[in-house]
């Protein structure tokens, strides 16, 4: 029996990929070990969004290869559909399969060994632009929030984007193919449904919306949670944060909409489709429907052409915004993307004094929204124990951690007592509470 590991660079839905994969694995009669265990072969789900996921794949292939000299590397995903003639030549790396046909990587791997061929496999065609479906998975063994790919791929080519040639044109996972996957993860212990995509607000499957998606979803029995990953600015359909209204809703109060940047002019060179007059706006909504609801953001920082004046004008913009954190990225040159031809690029240290602020801006942001609930009892579902404690999430997105010592298990949602939020590790500290509700407390 091969052994094979697997190890998620990047997204959500490349993570969303790997449990897929993993489960098919398993099936196919190969044991599914933790990376870093000793393995005959390892799966790379590659990200190339910025230079940094690029070199980071060849550190980490580089490390795999002088660890076993045995041991067989897939390289997958992005990185594959873009850079395969480098990446063929990396140590140990064996085979090399794009965004359209890594999900049969299973059975590609099992041909090469049947041909007993030692020479790398590259298999990376274009990638079609119609509905598509997944096998379905019935359990995330690496995360308790279970991922599932909702849609890819995007249309929308912003300037310093290399997804829509990595990714492919936008595309929708078939809606009945998709609901069948949330059932058998819910039936198998699941309490919360993450849903991903590149560009999930475009979903269209037979006239299916993402609101349809979570119409759907909402009337699964025990399912408790239901979080968006990113969602663009104007891909927002009303009707999906306005449920936020009804206590009753599975949707978590979480909104997570990039902006990329706080300046118009910016913004205009980026190809973005919005102005920061309607990004605030948008925000403004889901905000009246929800004062609780944690949103936050992407930003690049050092786009080409951008000045001090037009920084300052991102940072007073992000400080004014009812955001509760960012992710910030400094700019990185792509290959294919159309901003490489722009002229004025920002000097690194620039654009590393720029993010550093930025990131310091986040930070307090975060300390207050989170200092906003402590004394507050809530529900937050629990998702690893490390030396100092369990760690888990509100619904609306609080880093949480309990006593290492309390009666809790992984997977189990339980109420607690926000005590205090500690600024040097971005978490809540937080108490066991003894007077939660009948029936909250549900551990598989």
């Amino acid at each position: 029996m091969r052994r094979v590991a697997f190890y998620s660079q990047g997204c959500r839905l490349n993570h969303a990929e790997i449990a897929t994969l993993t489960q098919q694995f398993s099936t196919a009669g190969y044991r599914c070990v933790p990376f870093g265990q000793a393995a005959d072969i390892v799966v790379i789900n590659t990200c190339t969004v910025t230079e940094n996921g690029d070199r980071d794949t060849r550190r980490l292939v580089n490390r795999i290869a002088r660890q076993s000299t045995d041991i067989a590397i897939a390289l997958i995903g992005c990185q594959s559909q873009i850079l395969k003639d480098r990446l063929v030549d990396f140590p140990a790396v064996r085979w090399v399969i794009g965004n359209a046909d890594k999900m049969r990587l299973v059975s590609i791997i099992d041909q090469s060994f049947l041909a007993d061929s030692a020479e790398p496999v590259v298999m990376v065609p274009s990638i079609p632009a119609e509905s598509f479906s997944v096998p379905i998975t019935d359990r995330d063994q690496q995360h308790v929030r279970a991922n599932i790919k909702v849609q890819d791929g995007c249309d929308f080519y912003c300037s310093f984007c290399i997804i829509p040639f990595a990714r492919g044109p936008a595309r929708s996972r078939v809606f009945s193919n998709l609901l069948a996957e949330a059932h058998q993860l819910v039936m198998h212990g699941h309490h919360e449904l993450v849903l991903t995509g590149i560009n999930m607000g475009t979903y269209w499957d037979s006239e299916k919306t993402l609101v349809d998606v979570l119409d759907a979803m909402e009337k699964i029995p025990g399912l408790r949670r239901i979080r968006l990953s990113s969602i663009e600015p104007t891909t927002i359909d009303d009707r999906i944060f306005s449920r936020l209204v009804n206590a009753d809703t599975a949707l978590c109060r979480y909104a997570h909409i990039p902006v990329q940047s706080g300046c118009d002019a910016t913004l205009k060179r980026m190809r973005r489709k919005y102005t920061m007059a309607m990004y605030a706006q948008q925000l403004e909504k889901i905000i009246q429907w929800t004062p609780d609801v944690c949103i936050g953001t992407d930003v690049i920082v050092g786009f080409p052409g951008e000045t001090e004046d037009e920084f300052m004008e991102t940072y007073t913009n992000l400080e004014a915004l009812p955001l509760a954190y960012f992710h910030v990225f400094p700019y990185s040159e792509r290959q294919m993307a159309h901003s490489r031809k722009f002229e004025n690029p920002v000097v690194p240290s620039v654009i590393q004094a720029r993010a550093k602020r930025l990131r310091m801006l986040s930070a307090q942001k975060k300390a207050a929204y989170c200092d906003r609930y402590v004394g507050q009892v809530l529900p937050v579902l629990i998702e690893q124990k490390k030396d100092y404690g369990w760690l888990g999430h509100t619904d609306n997105f609080i880093p949480v951690c309990v006593p290492p010592d309390s009666a809790v298990t992984r997977n189990a949602l339980v109420t607690v007592q926000l005590v205090r939020y500690d600024p040097e590790t971005g978490v809540m500290q937080a108490t066991i509470d003894n007077r939660q509700p009948a029936g909250l407390v549900s551990q598989t």
